[in-house]
């Protein structure tokens, strides 16, 4: 494999292609938009199916067709978007059908702008569409790590029937850098459709897909087969980086494009005398939080830096559990935070929480 210049929604999108995507439908809105033309010039090339949809509804519930029928299918889009595709989320994760979706976050709330933002982490985390459950959302902070990520969505979300998001930031999807691609995999043939999958009539048995039960019983049953299914995840699917956290005495903790800027951060701090590690959640849902635990009882304070009003800040605390003190720094409204301005705001912790001289 060679080492190519990439733009990262065209990598994503490539990624999506080489794991063996056979549909996707998506509706233009920046700053993922290169995702959708790319899809809209490579997929009909290879004899796939590319659909521009009339909005972002009709995109999602297009992807929960093409999944009900076994087929491997994703859509991509940002902030507003996302909302309107929310609705198709809960239905796809009450049937239990594998789906991809691409979040490139862009400046809220309403409209906002088209500037990189981390604000949906709790859209995606929490409430991603009505009802008890959980997608499994991964952030990447590298082109590279973006086309790794992808390549492996597909496999997850047919592995454990479920949704898997890809959250990435404006900016990452803008970005440029050298990345190589993964090789292409065979797509299934039809005899390979997966059992649950619904194929047509004719010679087969009955078999429905729905996400309606209209006895509470049997609603409750798959609510607890659903439980079930997200304990294993949370389980075996934590991820996360780690860069010096043998000796550190405090720790940055922050996900995506911030946990690239922060490794910056570290290597500053680290110059000037202060012994600070990096923790890089990879997997938002589920959260790495028994690794963090461990690592705070540890240091002497924790700073979560985000570019939000501190989203994942909440689950930094509830994962530390009151262990060391938990400090946020972010930026709003697009706007990228600066390695200084991170370092600025590591001076003030360490100040407030350095031992006092006898």
């Amino acid at each position: 494999m060679t080492r190519q210049l990439w733009k990262g929604n065209e990598a994503i999108a490539e990624a999506a292609i080489r794991a063996g995507v056979e549909a996707y439908f998506g509706y233009p809105i920046t700053p993922q938009t290169e995702l959708l033309e790319y899809m809209a010039a490579r997929m009909p090339e290879l004899g796939r199916v590319f659909l521009q949809a009339e909005s972002e509804l009709a995109a999602i519930n297009m992807v929960y067709g093409a999944a009900c029928g076994g087929a491997r299918a994703m859509t991509s889009s940002s902030g507003p978007g996302i909302s309107l595709m929310e609705e198709g989320f809960s239905y796809i994760a009450g049937s239990e059908v594998p789906a991809v979706v691409v979040n490139v976050m862009r400046g809220g709330p309403g409209l906002g702008n088209i500037q990189p933002s981390q604000g949906d982490y709790l859209q995606m985390t929490r409430s991603a569409g009505h009802g008890d459950f959980h997608p499994l959302v991964l952030a990447p902070s590298t082109v590279q790590e973006a086309i790794d990520i992808t390549y492996s969505a597909f496999a997850l979300a047919e592995q454990y029937r479920t949704l898997v998001i890809i959250l990435a930031d404006g900016s990452l999807g803008q970005m440029m850098e050298p990345a190589e691609m993964p090789p292409m995999l065979p797509l299934p043939g039809e005899t390979e459709r997966p059992a649950w999958a619904v194929r047509g009539a004719a010679g087969r048995p009955k078999n429905i897909i729905t996400s309606l039960f209209l006895k509470e019983e049997d609603l409750e049953a798959l609510n607890l087969r659903l439980q079930a299914k997200l304990r294993l995840i949370a389980e075996r699917e934590q991820r996360w980086e780690e860069v010096a956290t043998e000796d550190a005495e405090y720790l940055l903790v922050a996900f995506g494009m911030v946990g690239r800027i922060s490794k910056t951060v570290l290597r500053q701090a680290r110059e000037q005398g202060i012994k600070v590690g990096l923790f890089r959640p990879i997997s938002l849902w589920p959260f790495p939080g028994s690794r963090l635990r461990q690592l705070a009882a540890r240091v002497r304070a924790i700073l979560v830096a985000e570019m939000n009003a501190g989203q994942m800040w909440e689950d930094v605390r509830l994962a530390v559990e009151g262990r060391c003190p938990v400090e946020f720094y972010g930026r709003l409204g697009g706007v990228i935070p600066l390695p200084d301005e991170i370092l600025e705001a590591l001076h003030r912790v360490v100040l407030a929480t350095e031992p006092v001289a006898a």
